[in-house]
Formats: structure tokens, C-alpha cells, sequence
């Protein structure tokens, strides 16, 4: 398995965060590319062109793009088309980029099938599949509000082109959901994963804490009632058996590592990479 950072949590510039993994000798980078200096819109021909000229001299790979649209994801059906056409042109930077992989929270899951919540959804991935599959790009739904058995429920039912990025923390922290008995389940649709740790403080309903996160970020909710996001090691994420059970299911590509919090993210990260090379 192969090691990677997000970018975005060094709280540099895109250029910076790419030479800070260069230096910690990591394997591969995920960017953010919904807006800002990533986005397609922003990005030139030009621009394309010197970050991979940067990426091959510092022997990175793209991971993955983050084109997480924010707020309620796809659970509305009417914001959905413009959404769909956003995600599309994400997916077609990620093909100039070389990398097969997009990641982004799609809203929270119903598990009743016949939601009119679960259809919105399930038109609007499956549209956004179809195109990221012609590509040869698989748009991954990041795990979180949802339980595995919710989340393949639903995957399953695409039309290929829509995998899983498998957030070990997010399980722990909001369903209580055992990533490893998660890699197991969810194993034909893993193609990336986070490195990240956290614990639940208190349980509730996963649609409470998301909604809240859709309607006012981060900000807008008192997360530490709930849940709390930890350095690698300090949290209930079962390092052993979640390593193993990617190990067993084959799975070879990356885990890449978000820190979202804490005073220092960067010391988070350096310390993230010390602690899961014992696993690997």
C-alpha cells in the first residue's frame, strides 16, 4: 500500500503542500478541486501542465481529487444538475491529471430504498458513474453518516463507476459502524483510503451531525459532544485488524492522510506516517 497526504491539511497553497509531501517522502498528494486554486475553473492549460511537470519531479502521484460539493451533497433533488455538470468537469481534470480517483460525501444514505431521498441520490451518482467510468475514473463516496451495509446497498445499485473511499474514523466516530468488518463487506468498490483516527463521544443520529455540517460546517455544531477527531493511535480505530483486512481483501493502493484538526496538523501528519509503516 502506498502512503499520501491531503494538501489541504498543511494550510499551505496546493504548491506548498505538494513540496511538504515531497519532503516526508510520501507516495502521493489528494487535492481539493471543488473551488478554489484546484478547481476547474481556476486552473490553466498552462497551470495543468507545471503541476505535473512538479508532481513527476518530486515522484508524487495525484491520490485522488477531493470534489466534494459540500452542503447536503446530492440529497436534493432539484440542486442536483448543477452538481452532476460540476462533478463531470472534476472528473475530466482528474483525467488531465492522471489519476482514477475522486472522492466526495454525497449526503447521508437512507436505508429505506424507496426514500425519495435514496432515488435523488441514487439518479444523480449514477449519472456522475457513468461518465467518470467512460474515463476510466471511479467517483468514491467517502463513508461516514452511513453503515457498510447502507453504503453497498446503494453502490451496488449504480451503474458502475462509483466505488467507496473508506474513512476508518468516520464509522468509529458517527455509526459506530467496525471498519474492518466494513473492508470485508465493501471489498469489489474500495479504490482509496483515509488515514485518520477519532472516537465516539456520545451517540446519535448520523443525519444530526451531517445536517448540521451541510448547513453551517463545522462551526455549526459542537462536534465534541458527539465525537472526537485524534491523532493516529489515540482513537477506537483498530489499526491491526483494519491493516489486515485491507491486507486480506488485496487491496494495494493508498492511504492517504487527513487531519483536519488539532493546533498542529503537520505534526499530526509526520506522526501519522511514523505510526502505520509498523503496519504495513
Amino acid at each position: 500500500m502506498k502512503i499520501g497526504v491531503i494538501t489541504d491539511c498543511f494550510k499551505k497553497s496546493a504548491k506548498e503542500g505538494i513540496l511538504k509531501a515531497s519532503d516526508l517522502k510520501l507516495d502521493g498528494v489528494q487535492i481539493y478541486a471543488t473551488s478554489g486554486e484546484f478547481s476547474p475553473e481556476v486552473l490553466t492549460e498552462k497551470d495543468i501542465a507545471e503541476y505535473n511537470a512538479l508532481l513527476k519531479e518530486k515522484g508524487l502521484s495525484i491520490s485522488a481529487l477531493c470534489g466534494d460539493m459540500g452542503g447536503h451533497g446530492f440529497e436534493i433533488a432539484q440542486d442536483n444538475p448543477e452538481r452532476v455538470v460540476k462533478t463531470k468537469a472534476i472528473i475530466d481534470l482528474a483525467e488531465k491529471f492522471g489519476t482514477k480517483v475522486i472522492t466526495t460525501h454525497i449526503g447521508v444514505i437512507p436505508d429505506d430504498v424507496d426514500h425519495p431521498r435514496f432515488k435523488a441520490m441514487l439518479d444523480a451518482l449514477t449519472q456522475c458513474g457513468e461518465y467518470a467510468k467512460s474515463k476510466g475514473i471511479t467517483l468514491a463516496i467517502e463513508t461516514g453518516p452511513e453503515t457498510a451495509p447502507t453504503l453497498y446497498n446503494f453502490v451496488s445499485r449504480t451503474n458502475g463507476g462509483v466505488g467507496v473511499n473508506l474513512d476508518p474514523a468516520n464509522f468509529v466516530m458517527v455509526t459506530g459502524q467496525n471498519p474492518a468488518e466494513a473492508v470485508y463487506l465493501l471489498k469489489d468498490y474500495i479504490v482509496h483510503t483515509h488515514l485518520k483516527d477519532g472516537k465516539m463521544l456520545k451517540k446519535t443520529d448520523p443525519k444530526i451531525i451531517y445536517d448540521h455540517f451541510a448547513e453551517g460546517g463545522i462551526e455549526a455544531l459542537n462536534v465534541a459532544d458527539f465525537f472526537l477527531e485524534t491523532p493516529l493511535g489515540q482513537g477506537e480505530v483498530d489499526w491491526t485488524a483494519y491493516i489486515k483486512a485491507l491486507k486480506d481483501i488485496g487491496y494495494d493502493g493508498y492511504l492517504t492522510i487527513e487531519r483536519e484538526t488539532g493546533a498542529d496538523p503537520e505534526a499530526d501528519i509526520i506522526h501519522a506516517v511514523n505510526f502505520i509503516k509498523k503496519y504495513l
